[in-house]
């Protein structure tokens, strides 16, 4: 599972990963060209963190 969001998103996004998988989540910052061509997926806010399970 991974979750993109922005900067206001990012703790909900800790909290549905946790919810869903149970475990501890890693928590990334996307790169300045990542963060350009990706939307936060509960608005429309540029993503600037990886949410996930690598």
């Amino acid at each position: 599972m991974e979750i993109k969001s922005c900067e206001n998103h990012v703790g909900h996004a800790l909290d549905v990963f946790v919810g869903n998988e149970k475990d501890f989540p890693i928590m990334d910052k996307l790169s300045e060209e990542e963060q350009l061509s990706t939307k936060c997926e509960y608005c429309d806010e540029r993503a600037e963190y990886l949410v996930g399970n690598k």
